[in-house]
Protein backbone atom coordinates (compact mmCIF):
# COMPACT_ATOMS: atom_id res chain seq x y z
CA UNK A 1 0.00 0.00 0.00
CA UNK A 2 2.78 2.50 0.83
CA UNK A 3 5.18 1.08 -1.78
CA UNK A 4 3.35 2.82 -4.64
CA UNK A 5 3.30 6.16 -2.86
CA UNK A 6 7.05 6.05 -2.24
CA UNK A 7 7.68 4.59 -5.73
CA UNK A 8 9.20 1.40 -4.36
CA UNK A 9 9.63 -1.77 -6.37
CA UNK A 10 10.20 -3.95 -3.29
CA UNK A 11 9.01 -3.93 0.31
CA UNK A 12 11.97 -2.73 2.40
CA UNK A 13 11.41 -3.76 6.00
CA UNK A 14 10.46 -7.46 5.90
CA UNK A 15 12.20 -10.71 6.81
CA UNK A 16 11.97 -12.12 3.29
CA UNK A 17 14.65 -9.87 1.77
CA UNK A 18 17.10 -12.00 -0.28
CA UNK A 19 20.26 -12.78 1.64
CA UNK A 20 22.45 -10.95 -0.88
CA UNK A 21 20.60 -7.71 -0.07
CA UNK A 22 20.74 -8.03 3.72
CA UNK A 23 22.60 -5.40 5.69
CA UNK A 24 25.76 -6.81 7.23
CA UNK A 25 27.26 -4.96 10.18
CA UNK A 26 30.92 -5.56 10.96
CA UNK A 27 29.94 -7.76 13.93
CA UNK A 28 27.56 -9.86 11.85
CA UNK A 29 30.22 -10.21 9.18
CA UNK A 30 32.59 -11.49 11.87
CA UNK A 31 29.99 -13.95 13.12
CA UNK A 32 29.51 -15.34 9.60
CA UNK A 33 33.26 -15.79 9.21
CA UNK A 34 33.40 -17.70 12.49
CA UNK A 35 30.51 -19.93 11.47
CA UNK A 36 32.17 -20.73 8.16
CA UNK A 37 35.22 -21.84 10.16
CA UNK A 38 32.96 -23.96 12.39
CA UNK A 39 31.49 -25.67 9.32
CA UNK A 40 34.86 -26.27 7.73
CA UNK A 41 36.44 -27.79 10.85
CA UNK A 42 33.29 -29.54 12.15
CA UNK A 43 33.33 -27.68 15.46
CA UNK A 44 30.74 -27.12 18.20
CA UNK A 45 29.50 -23.50 18.50
CA UNK A 46 26.72 -21.41 19.96
CA UNK A 47 25.18 -18.24 18.54
CA UNK A 48 23.29 -15.96 20.92
CA UNK A 49 21.51 -12.61 20.68
CA UNK A 50 18.71 -10.65 22.30
CA UNK A 51 15.16 -11.06 21.00
CA UNK A 52 14.77 -9.63 17.51
CA UNK A 53 18.47 -9.03 16.92
CA UNK A 54 18.85 -11.15 13.81
CA UNK A 55 19.81 -14.68 14.88
CA UNK A 56 17.64 -16.36 12.27
CA UNK A 57 18.71 -13.85 9.61
CA UNK A 58 22.36 -14.60 10.38
CA UNK A 59 21.77 -18.34 10.14
CA UNK A 60 19.90 -17.91 6.85
CA UNK A 61 22.76 -15.88 5.44
CA UNK A 62 25.29 -18.44 6.72
CA UNK A 63 23.53 -21.53 5.35
CA UNK A 64 22.96 -19.98 1.94
CA UNK A 65 26.67 -19.17 1.72
CA UNK A 66 27.68 -22.84 2.09
CA UNK A 67 28.49 -24.61 -1.22
CA UNK A 68 25.88 -27.33 -1.74
CA UNK A 69 28.48 -29.68 -3.18
CA UNK A 70 30.48 -29.56 0.06
CA UNK A 71 27.90 -29.19 2.83
CA UNK A 72 24.54 -30.58 3.87
CA UNK A 73 22.56 -28.58 6.41
CA UNK A 74 20.23 -30.16 8.97
CA UNK A 75 18.01 -27.69 10.85
CA UNK A 76 15.73 -28.19 13.84
CA UNK A 77 13.66 -25.59 15.70
CA UNK A 78 11.45 -27.09 18.40
CA UNK A 79 11.16 -25.74 21.94
CA UNK A 80 9.86 -29.11 23.17
CA UNK A 81 12.55 -31.19 21.50
CA UNK A 82 13.26 -34.47 23.33
CA UNK A 83 16.32 -36.70 22.78
CA UNK A 84 14.28 -39.21 20.78
CA UNK A 85 12.71 -36.53 18.59
CA UNK A 86 16.09 -34.91 18.16
CA UNK A 87 17.40 -38.00 16.35
CA UNK A 88 14.11 -38.57 14.56
CA UNK A 89 14.04 -34.99 13.28
CA UNK A 90 17.55 -35.26 11.84
CA UNK A 91 16.97 -38.70 10.33
CA UNK A 92 13.70 -37.53 8.75
CA UNK A 93 15.65 -34.82 6.92
CA UNK A 94 18.01 -37.50 5.63
CA UNK A 95 15.09 -39.61 4.38
CA UNK A 96 15.65 -42.33 6.99
CA UNK A 97 12.95 -43.80 9.23
CA UNK A 98 14.20 -43.58 12.80
CA UNK A 99 14.11 -46.64 15.04
CA UNK A 100 12.14 -46.38 18.24
CA UNK A 101 14.90 -46.59 20.82
CA UNK A 102 17.22 -43.64 21.29
CA UNK A 103 20.42 -45.67 21.16
CA UNK A 104 19.39 -47.33 17.90
CA UNK A 105 18.46 -44.04 16.24
CA UNK A 106 21.72 -42.48 17.42
CA UNK A 107 23.67 -45.28 15.74
CA UNK A 108 21.56 -44.80 12.60
CA UNK A 109 22.43 -41.12 12.55
CA UNK A 110 26.15 -41.73 13.06
CA UNK A 111 26.09 -44.23 10.20
CA UNK A 112 24.37 -41.77 7.86
CA UNK A 113 26.80 -39.01 8.80
CA UNK A 114 29.68 -41.35 7.99
CA UNK A 115 28.13 -42.22 4.62
CA UNK A 116 27.63 -38.55 3.74
CA UNK A 117 31.22 -37.77 4.68
CA UNK A 118 32.85 -40.83 3.15
CA UNK A 119 30.76 -41.59 0.07
CA UNK A 120 29.65 -38.10 -0.91
CA UNK A 121 32.54 -36.03 0.46
CA UNK A 122 30.20 -33.64 2.26
CA UNK A 123 30.27 -32.14 5.73
CA UNK A 124 27.00 -32.09 7.66
CA UNK A 125 26.19 -28.87 9.50
CA UNK A 126 23.58 -29.41 12.23
CA UNK A 127 21.78 -26.29 13.49
CA UNK A 128 19.52 -26.38 16.55
CA UNK A 129 17.47 -23.18 16.84
CA UNK A 130 15.65 -21.91 19.95
CA UNK A 131 18.20 -23.87 21.99
CA UNK A 132 17.68 -21.66 25.06
CA UNK A 133 14.33 -23.43 25.55
CA UNK A 134 15.76 -26.96 25.62
CA UNK A 135 16.00 -28.90 28.88
CA UNK A 136 19.18 -30.38 30.30
CA UNK A 137 18.51 -33.93 29.09
CA UNK A 138 18.13 -32.81 25.47
CA UNK A 139 21.18 -30.53 25.61
CA UNK A 140 23.21 -33.41 27.03
CA UNK A 141 22.01 -35.70 24.25
CA UNK A 142 22.99 -33.13 21.64
CA UNK A 143 26.45 -33.07 23.21
CA UNK A 144 26.63 -36.87 23.05
CA UNK A 145 26.17 -36.62 19.28
CA UNK A 146 29.73 -35.30 19.16
CA UNK A 147 31.13 -38.33 21.02
CA UNK A 148 32.38 -40.34 18.07
CA UNK A 149 35.35 -42.64 17.51
CA UNK A 150 36.73 -41.93 20.99
CA UNK A 151 36.39 -38.17 20.42
CA UNK A 152 38.93 -38.27 17.59
CA UNK A 153 36.52 -36.95 14.96
CA UNK A 154 33.41 -34.78 15.13
CA UNK A 155 30.77 -36.36 12.89
CA UNK A 156 29.10 -33.00 12.21
CA UNK A 157 29.51 -29.30 12.73
CA UNK A 158 27.04 -28.45 15.49
CA UNK A 159 25.59 -24.98 16.08
CA UNK A 160 23.21 -24.11 18.91
CA UNK A 161 21.26 -20.90 18.33
CA UNK A 162 19.30 -19.10 21.02
CA UNK A 163 18.65 -16.01 23.06
CA UNK A 164 21.33 -14.70 25.40
CA UNK A 165 19.89 -16.76 28.24
CA UNK A 166 21.34 -19.84 26.49
CA UNK A 167 24.85 -18.77 27.46
CA UNK A 168 23.69 -17.83 30.97
CA UNK A 169 22.25 -21.34 31.28
CA UNK A 170 25.44 -23.00 30.03
CA UNK A 171 27.51 -21.08 32.58
CA UNK A 172 25.76 -22.98 35.39
CA UNK A 173 27.77 -25.78 36.97
CA UNK A 174 25.34 -28.50 35.90
CA UNK A 175 26.07 -27.64 32.26
CA UNK A 176 29.85 -27.65 32.70
CA UNK A 177 30.31 -30.75 30.51
CA UNK A 178 28.50 -29.09 27.61
CA UNK A 179 30.30 -25.78 28.07
CA UNK A 180 33.70 -27.47 28.05
CA UNK A 181 32.94 -29.07 24.68
CA UNK A 182 32.19 -25.71 23.04
CA UNK A 183 34.76 -24.51 20.53
CA UNK A 184 33.37 -21.12 19.53
CA UNK A 185 30.88 -18.66 21.02
CA UNK A 186 29.29 -15.96 18.84
CA UNK A 187 27.14 -13.14 20.19
CA UNK A 188 25.21 -10.89 17.81
CA UNK A 189 24.89 -7.41 19.37
CA UNK A 190 22.24 -4.80 18.76
CA UNK A 191 23.05 -2.10 16.21
CA UNK A 192 24.41 1.22 17.38
CA UNK A 193 23.00 4.52 16.06
CA UNK A 194 25.28 4.61 13.01
CA UNK A 195 24.50 1.01 12.10
CA UNK A 196 20.77 1.69 12.48
CA UNK A 197 21.13 4.43 9.87
CA UNK A 198 23.12 2.13 7.60
CA UNK A 199 20.44 -0.56 8.01
CA UNK A 200 17.73 1.87 6.86
CA UNK A 201 19.85 3.01 3.91
CA UNK A 202 20.50 -0.57 2.79
CA UNK A 203 16.85 -1.60 3.00
CA UNK A 204 15.62 1.50 1.21
CA UNK A 205 18.19 0.88 -1.52
CA UNK A 206 16.81 -2.66 -1.89
CA UNK A 207 13.31 -1.19 -2.26
CA UNK A 208 14.54 0.86 -5.27
CA UNK A 209 12.39 3.86 -4.44
CA UNK A 210 12.98 7.20 -2.76
CA UNK A 211 16.04 6.81 -0.52
CA UNK A 212 15.62 10.15 1.29
CA UNK A 213 12.57 9.38 3.40
CA UNK A 214 13.69 9.50 7.05
CA UNK A 215 15.32 12.60 8.49
CA UNK A 216 18.35 12.25 10.78
CA UNK A 217 16.22 13.11 13.80
CA UNK A 218 13.68 10.50 12.71
CA UNK A 219 16.45 7.89 12.67
CA UNK A 220 17.42 9.05 16.17
CA UNK A 221 13.89 8.26 17.36
CA UNK A 222 13.84 4.93 15.50
CA UNK A 223 17.08 3.97 17.23
CA UNK A 224 15.77 5.11 20.62
CA UNK A 225 12.61 3.00 20.22
CA UNK A 226 14.27 -0.08 18.76
CA UNK A 227 17.51 -0.06 20.79
CA UNK A 228 19.13 -1.26 17.57
CA UNK A 229 17.12 -4.50 17.25
CA UNK A 230 16.34 -5.21 13.56
CA UNK A 231 12.87 -6.61 14.27
CA UNK A 232 11.85 -3.47 16.13
CA UNK A 233 13.41 -1.26 13.44
CA UNK A 234 11.33 -3.07 10.81
CA UNK A 235 8.17 -2.61 12.85
CA UNK A 236 8.47 1.12 13.48
CA UNK A 237 9.64 1.86 9.92
CA UNK A 238 6.77 -0.10 8.36
CA UNK A 239 4.20 1.69 10.52
CA UNK A 240 5.83 5.06 9.79
CA UNK A 241 5.74 4.46 6.03
CA UNK A 242 2.06 3.51 6.20
CA UNK A 243 1.28 6.52 8.40
CA UNK A 244 3.12 8.90 6.05
CA UNK A 245 1.59 7.52 2.85
CA UNK A 246 -1.93 7.82 4.25
CA UNK A 247 -1.22 11.51 4.88
CA UNK A 248 0.62 12.09 1.59
CA UNK A 249 3.87 12.96 3.38
CA UNK A 250 7.03 12.16 1.43
CA UNK A 251 9.36 12.95 4.34
CA UNK A 252 9.22 11.28 7.76
CA UNK A 253 10.55 13.39 10.62
CA UNK A 254 11.05 12.77 14.33
CA UNK A 255 7.60 14.13 15.25
CA UNK A 256 5.95 11.60 12.96
CA UNK A 257 7.99 8.75 14.43
CA UNK A 258 7.02 9.82 17.96
CA UNK A 259 3.35 9.94 16.92
CA UNK A 260 3.51 6.47 15.35
CA UNK A 261 5.20 5.03 18.44
CA UNK A 262 2.64 6.62 20.76
CA UNK A 263 -0.49 5.77 18.77
CA UNK A 264 0.26 2.55 16.90
CA UNK A 265 2.99 0.57 18.65
CA UNK A 266 2.82 -1.33 21.93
Amino acid sequence: MYETFFEMKQTPFVNSIPVENLYLSSMLDETLARLEFVAEKRLFAIVTADVGCGKTTAIRKFTESLPVDKYQVLYLSDSKLTPRWFYKGLLDQLGIEARFYRGDSKRQLHMQLEIIRGAYGKTVVTIIDEAHLLDKETLEEIRFLMNYKMDSLNPTALILVGQNELWEKLKLQRYAAIRQRLDIKCEIPQYDRAQTGEYLTAHLAFAQGNKEIFTDKAIDEIYKYSAGAPRAINKVCTHALMFASQRAKKLIDDHMIKTVIELELP
